[in-house]
């Protein structure tokens, strides 16, 4: 009997959007996933004054609660790390198969994580193909990892990035690729909003 395949998606998402999502969504049916995990970090490396977890987490309930495969994960990490949070994964999820899921705008930093190799290695990965990067640049840069990636794809909504709709929110403008349900949840709570207007 075959493995199942599980998708660990690891990030920020400040707030979750509908690139999140479909990427989700895509990598289920190309990557032939039992179901997706988002893993939200508490405290991301290369981010400051993100939006309080609590609020974070709230807003991928909402965003996920649609979809019967994507699912929760939250981890006591401050950020995700080879050495201390893979070992988690492996033993919660064991007997499947780990596929860890990036968009292409991490690819380049990736080599420069500490223990990549161990990732690389008994994981696959599956790179979201996000605005401004293409297939061959991203196949280009990833040429010497250790294990090629199982999959790149073209994202769906490859130009909705959490920091444009952060910027839209704070000006009082529409969010391209901003959820229903995770727009509610942030009027309820009255997030990213630009005190200077006041």
């Amino acid at each position: 009997m075959s493995k199942s395949r599980i998708g660990i998606y690891s990030g920020s998402f400040d707030p979750v959007h509908l690139g999140h999502i479909t990427f989700a969504l895509q990598a289920i049916e190309a990557a032939h996933l039992k179901k997706v995990y988002f893993l939200p970090e508490r405290q991301p490396v290369d981010k400051s004054n993100v939006e309080h977890f609590g609020h974070r987490v709230a807003m991928i309930k909402s965003a996920i609660k649609p979809h019967s495969k994507l699912a929760l994960l939250e981890l006591d990490d401050r950020t995700f790390s080879v050495n201390k949070t893979l070992p988690k994964l492996k033993n919660k999820f064991s007997g499947s198969d780990l596929i860890f899921m990036v968009g292409s705008d991490k690819v380049k930093s990736m080599p420069s994580w500490p223990n990549i190799d161990k990732l690389l290695y008994t994981t696959d990965v599956l790179i979201g193909i996000r605005k401004g990067d293409t297939i061959e640049q991203i196949t280009e840069d990833t040429l010497s990892w250790p294990k090629p990636p199982v999959n790149v794809l073209i994202s769906y909504s490859p130009e909705v990035q959490s920091t444009d709709i952060r910027k839209s929110l704070e000006n009082g403008e529409p969010a391209n690729g901003l959820l229903k349900s995770v727009a509610a949840y942030i009027r309820k709570n009255w997030l990213y909003i630009s005190l200077k207007k006041f």
